[in-house]
């Protein structure tokens, strides 16, 4: 017979297309069939509410052989969180990363966002969005693109299984819809309505979720339909550097640091050209670091969300089972950033420095820059990412010992960006700017100018740059079952996918007046010259921006004027010029897998020891075809490769409340989709040129893990869980320094509004990056959970309970690392001084590995009202290799405080109120690791919801 879930929570914990005895049974049996529980324990209390919720995590992992971890919903269309990945950080080993104040991807046992692989209803899939001025184009998955009210479950794998969808070093996280079925028989209807309140914006939006679901009564046909909508409009606010960078200046405390042919024949110094001239000054002022951009900001976030699901189940006999599953989704976001600040980044040649000082770990923390570039900045960028999925699930029992499951599907994300602008208001040559960094997490900056006087700027810079990218998963599984004997079962499976990803990006950016000193021919009659490089600003092209709350403190400069994005594009005729293709940044990968699985599971005892296990391999070929562009012209590779990956699981029943498990598997991550890329690009604002490999091998690892759970009371449960992964082949970044014309390049791969381009130099040596495959890390780690209610507490107080968790991560990597200049005057073939990085390998962890995390939820719930609270720390993590001969960059600690409260005025209708980020917390990131220089500080506000649902 065709085996169901016997209860809506825990039915909706798996995929519809998962197999029978893959799926949890009800709380209310859960210890019942468990393996070693036998058949005398005490009945399960039955709970209901958040606990509920809790309790059917718990059966989730409790009945699997494999170390899996669940977050279930207590009820239909009522997800336990408002963000997915906020849930998921519930979960022991997993940690988030946080965009525009939301979760938006997550780290699991250490491992980043690249290697997890993410299922829908059973299939894998990649949606992406956009995160500061940048957007994912990797396989990492974006979960702020979904409404959380959407989901009845997730599941989070972190041990393989032959049968399971290779692609993960770190876990494979299903996300699953409803579940009409297992629903009540006839119509169900839920409504949730609510308020979100942001404290740093003070706007309002809404948030609407709701649900159909009818079921015939004789338990053979259910149709649900959902929908979920939100809008909510967030400030960030704070500081920013844009790294920090070693570098010339004009002079430092009137000592010239420059000579010139005027110069060495009596005439003035000129603030460019010439040769360097050391001195004790100018020495240390080049050879220490100074803020590349240093800026306090806006950041407005404008966010739309609409999602809808849909789902048809057909039983017409207890062997037949047949689902179709549609989900679509929508999120649409406005970014607005107005930027006040100094331009150094590639223009220190021309700036003064006044009464520098330095700290012990070689930063320039405070001083004036004289005759220093100004700039205000408006940046816009539309992006809207739609995702849909169709697929189909057929189960069937062909007889009492035989089933199979045929699943297939398609989806596709289109990350769309169709404006990115950028206009920038600048004052050349201004004086009295300062700066203070003795607090690097809030400095103090101030400027010379007036800079809300529109007379002290000119608009000198547009950009815009849209861009596409669509990701489309293909895929078609059989799986199949054979109970050989009691408690011996075979799994035969096969499997053929297919992956395409391509992203395109064209430019607009122009400068007003070109280094040839003409004028750009569509933004007018401005006459050039070395005073008038830009078109008059006026206050009808121009908002005048204050800072509000951004942590800044006493002394630096507010307010200041920034340009109207819609009146200044109208003003420039930005959208009217020809949008240039980026050929350096576009490229296509595609991947076909096929292969298979075979499978053993076992469920037995040995010598009174009960245990049930499996083990498998798995087969996958894997056919790759990589495109990109190099100088315009388009290259494509192509290469296979095949892996074969066996698995081994195994869990132990010593007594009925207590499971050991451990767990050795071979497992792969496919290359990161930018580094596939055949051709190339060039940075010419930071004197960068990176090449991709199409010949990358896989992330290969290997997984050992142990654990130990005890389920000491109803509810309850303590585990213990170490692992180590052994990665054997681990892309790392070469690097070397070469001219463009060295690399076969001229200026034309430059974007325009470039420094490089503006003041092109066939000479300028630049850092080439690319990646190959280098030496193996290792990675090492334990987590401790803890789910303890209180029940043996008198009165009201047996009705609270504890929940948490802690991860402790050892790893480590070797990376290759252009470091600082260590000599102001290293001379290149001309026997001209400059300043070259040093390059060096670097131990460190792997990037985005935080040493520790922790979270705990505090709760109160007796049926009718319910509150709880949750703390999530996260420790200080690297992301990047850093740049401009920083080593290493990354985020500090940071800890996030939430609170729910629920009251059921009626059975069918729930008040509510949620609060996100009580403490509005800070979020520091900071370039170089041991230096901790900012690189940016910055708040999004604390968000509070408040609303009603009702079920009927």
């Amino acid at each position: 017979m065709l085996k169901t879930a016997l209860f809506a929570g825990s039915a909706l914990a798996l995929p519809q297309g998962a197999m029978a005895q893959d799926a949890a049974p009800p709380a209310d049996a859960a210890a019942a069939t468990a393996p070693g529980t036998g058949e005398d324990q005490t009945p399960a209390i039955i709970v209901t509410g958040f606990r509920q919720s809790l309790q059917a995590a718990l059966n989730v992992k409790r009945n699997s052989v494999s170390a899996v971890d669940a977050v279930v919903a207590e009820d239909i269309a009522k997800f336990p969180d408002q963000n997915i990945a906020e849930s998921l950080q519930r979960i022991p080993g997993i940690s988030i990363q946080k965009d525009g104040g939301e979760g938006r991807a997550i780290t699991v046992r250490g491992l980043g966002a690249q290697f997890t692989r993410v299922r829908v209803n059973g299939l894998e899939t990649i949606t992406t969005s956009s995160d500061g001025a940048s957007a994912n184009r990797d396989r990492s998955f974006d979960f702020n693109v979904f409404a959380s009210e959407l989901f009845s479950s997730l599941v989070v794998h972190k041990t393989a299984e032959a049968s399971l969808d290779e692609g993960s070093l770190g876990a494979v996280v299903d996300l699953n819809t409803g579940n009409p079925l297992a629903g009540k028989t006839g119509l169900t209807a839920v409504l949730n309505v609510q308020g979100s309140y942001n404290d740093l914006s003070k706007n309002v939006g809404p948030r609407v979720a709701g649900l159909l679901s009818w079921k015939n009564d004789a338990g053979t046909l259910g149709v649900n339909f959902s929908a979920a909508y939100s809008h909510t409009d967030t400030l960030e606010t704070g500081n920013n550097t844009v790294r920090w960078s070693q570098a010339y200046f004009n002079s430092v405390d009137g000592t010239p640091c420059f000579y010139s042919v005027a110069a060495a024949t009596g005439g003035n110094p000129v603030n460019s050209g010439g040769f360097y001239r050391p001195s004790t000054a100018c020495d240390a002022a080049a050879l220490s670091f100074h803020p590349r951009i240093p800026r306090y900001g806006v950041v407005e976030h404008d966010r739309r969300r609409l999602g809808l699901t849909g789902s048809i189940q057909f039983e017409p006999s207890t062997h037949t089972k047949i689902s179709i599953d549609a989900l679509y989704s929508s999120f649409k976001e406005d970014r607005k950033e107005k930027w006040l600040e100094v331009l150094a980044r590639s223009n220190e040649r021309s700036f003064n420095v006044v009464n520098p000082t330095y700290d012990s770990n070689g930063n320039m923390v405070s001083g004036t820059f004289n005759n220093a570039y100004v700039r205000t900045e408006s940046y816009l960028r539309q992006s809207q990412t739609k995702f849909y999925q169709v697929g189909a699930t057929w189960d069937q029992d062909v007889s009492d010992t035989l089933r199979f499951t045929l699943l297939g599907g398609f989806s596709q994300s289109d990350a769309d960006i169709p404006v990115e602008s950028t206009i920038a208001y600048d004052s050349k040559g201004a004086n009295g700017f300062t700066f203070d960094y003795s607090n690097m997490k809030s400095p103090v900056l101030s400027y010379g100018i007036d800079v809300t006087n529109p007379a002290n700027f000119q608009l000198a810079e547009i950009r815009d740059r849209p861009s596409y990218v669509t990701n489309k998963f293909k895929t078609v599984q059989l799986r199949t079952e054979w109970d050989v004997t009691k408690g011996f079962t075979v799994k035969i499976g096969g499997v053929w996918r297919r992956y395409n990803f391509q992203t395109q990006l064209w430019t607009r950016d122009t400068v007003a007046c070109k280094t040839n000193g003409q004028p750009d021919v569509i933004l007018g009659t401005t006459t050039c010259s070395s005073s008038v490089y830009g078109l008059p600003v006026t206050s009808s092209i121009s908002d005048l921006v204050s800072l509000g709350d951004a942590g800044q403190p006493s002394g630096t400069t507010s307010q200041f004027l920034a340009a109207n994005i819609d009146a200044a594009s109208a003003y420039t005729k930005l959208y009217g010029r020809t949008a240039v293709e980026d050929l350096g940044s576009n490229r296509q990968v595609q991947e076909t897998t096929s292969g298979g699985y075979l499978q053993f599971d076992v469920k037995g005892d040995l010598f009174g020891l009960e245990y049930a296990g499996n083990a498998g391999i798995r087969y996958a070929h894997t056919d790759q075809r990589s495109t990109g562009y190099s100088a315009g012209i388009a290259a494509t590779v192509g290469r296979t490769y095949d892996d074969w990956l066996p698995s081994f699981n195994i869990a132990f029943y010593p007594h009925r409340d207590v499971i050991l498990r451990g767990a050795i598997a071979k497992v792969i991550t496919r290359p990161s989709l930018g580094n596939l890329n055949p051709g190339g690009s060039v940075d010419g604002f930071n004197y960068k040129v990176t090449f991709g490999n199409p010949f990358l091998d896989p992330y290969r690892a290997t997984n050992f893990d142990v654990s130990a759970e005890w389920y000491f009371a109803p509810q309850a449960l303590l585990s213990v869980a170490g692992f180590i992964k052994q990665i054997q082949s681990f892309p790392v970044s070469g690097t070397y320094v070469a001219t463009l014309p060295q690399l076969g390049l001229d200026r034309s791969v430059l974007t325009p509004s470039s420094p490089a381009y503006i003041n092109y130099d066939p000479d300028q040596q630049y850092v080439v990056s690319s990646q190959v495959n280098g030496a193996g890390a290792t990675l090492k780690g334990i987590e401790v959970a803890l789910q303890l209610p209180f029940p043996f507490l008198p009165g009201f107080l047996s009705h609270t309970g504890f929940q948490g968790n802690a991860t402790l991560i050892k790893s480590d990597a070797d990376y290759t690392i252009t470091g600082p200049a260590v000599s102001a005057c290293t001379r290149n073939t001309a026997g001209a001084c400059m300043l070259a990085g040093v390059s060096a390998i670097y131990n460190q962890t792997l990037l985005n590995v935080s040493k520790r995390a922790w979270n705990a939820t505090l709760y109160y719930d007796d049926g009718k009202f319910s509150i709880r609270g949750s703390v999530s720390y996260r420790g200080p993590f690297v992301d990047g290799t850093s740049g401009t001969g920083n080593v290493f960059e990354g985020y500090g600690a940071y800890t996030s405080v939430d609170a729910a409260v629920r009251y059921k005025i009626r059975p069918w209708l729930e008040l509510s109120i949620d609060g996100n980020n009580l403490t509005d917390a800070y979020r520091y990131r900071f370039t170089d690791q041991s230096a901790q220089r900012n690189y940016e500080n910055n708040h999004f506000g604390r968000t509070i919801l408040f609303g009603a649902r009702a079920k009927l």
